[in-house]
């Protein structure tokens, strides 16, 4: 009598249409529709959808407030365990960008649990278990659906002080830019998927999406911050459009000082390595963005890398720079809000 094997599991990255926040929709056609919106009528609500901030604000009372965020996405590597790790801290990072202490968080679950099977899903939340409680949160419990296409994320709560809160709109002329993790996650993922990148690049750049946050946000906070945001879906340049937009200002940035992960400049030599979310950033940021004639074309691809689970981007005066974990890469300067110069 003929035995049947069991057929093993597609790879959670075969079943994505976009990897990790590559999969965001885009922010020229996102951000007009958001903008649109009636903007909310309560005087507690401090940080709303207007400035398209990392998360809302909410005050419960003069020293206190509530941080609100939702992050999920589509898997950004085919370790179950790593991608929960990754999605539970690209989540948490929207806490830590704007000053606050996470505290609960829900998981959001969309999954095709008959043809992943139980362990799968089991092995996902288990690394988002595990970061949240390294980032000091309670997972308190969550919503799922079933859906041929994997999505885990979560719905993180926190605290701030609305004193010493940090948001995307406080930017001043002269500050320094510090971005506190490497670029180029999204190069080494989407490299990987074609067949390029190495798995010691990939273990580099999932410990990169993996790591938290806090560190970088309590600096920040310490070394009284003007802005912060995370680097994210939308790129270097995209998240930097909207800080210096919101903040009334421009900026410039020293393409060469922009840390990158090893092997990321020749990864991107490669049209493969190169995702559709970060074609469809630069052209996004080519709108708001000049680049000096010098500027190599892998450094304005990696400006524009749809990254997952990236840094802090922080102004702060020059002379606070050192404090905050990470690299100077440019500065706040007078003129048309949230025009770029790459030089």
């Amino acid at each position: 009598m003929a035995t049947t094997e069991p057929r093993a599991a597609p790879a959670l990255t075969s079943l994505s249409h976009g990897a990790g926040c590559g999969c965001k929709l885009p922010a020229a056609a996102l951000l007009p529709i958001v903008g649109a919106l009636a903007p909310a009528g309560d005087a507690r609500l401090l940080v709303g959808t207007a400035t398209a901030d990392d998360a809302a604000v909410f005050a419960l009372s003069e020293d206190l407030a509530l941080v609100q965020t939702v992050d999920f996405f589509t898997p950004i590597v085919d370790d179950p365990y790593d991608f929960g790790r990754i999605a539970a801290a690209n989540a948490i990072s929207d806490i830590y960008a704007m000053g606050g202490t996470p505290l609960t968080a829900l998981n959001l679950v969309a999954f095709p649990l008959e043809r992943l099977g139980a362990e799968v899903l089991r092995s996902i939340l288990e690394g988002g278990l595990a970061v949240a409680g390294e980032a000091g949160a309670t997972i308190v419990g969550g919503h799922s659906i079933d859906d041929p296409e994997p999505k885990y994320g979560l719905a993180v709560t926190g605290t701030v002080d609305p004193r010493r809160m940090l948001t995307n709109a406080g930017a001043r002329a002269g500050d320094a830019l510090v971005l506190t993790k490497p670029l180029g996650v999204g190069v080494i993922t989407t490299a990987r998927k074609n067949g390029l990148a190495t798995s010691e690049q990939l273990a580099e750049a999932v410990e990169v999406m993996s790591a938290l946050n806090a560190d970088a946000a309590r600096a920040a906070v310490a070394a009284r911050a003007h802005a912060a945001t995370d680097v994210t879906g939308f790129g270097l340049l995209g998240h930097l459009h909207s800080l210096a937009l919101q903040s009334g200002v421009a900026a410039q940035i020293d393409a060469h000082a922009v840390a990158c992960l090893v092997g990321v400049p020749e990864l991107l030599e490669h049209e493969e390595a190169i995702s559709g979310g970060t074609r469809r950033n630069l052209a996004y940021a080519e709108q708001f963005t000049d680049f000096a004639p010098e500027v190599a074309p892998w450094r304005r691809w990696l400006t524009a890398d749809a990254t997952t689970s990236g840094g802090l981007l922080v102004a702060v005066e020059p002379e606070r720079a050192q404090d905050i974990p990470g690299i100077a890469v440019g500065r706040i300067v007078s003129g048309d809000p949230g025009a770029l110069l790459v030089v």
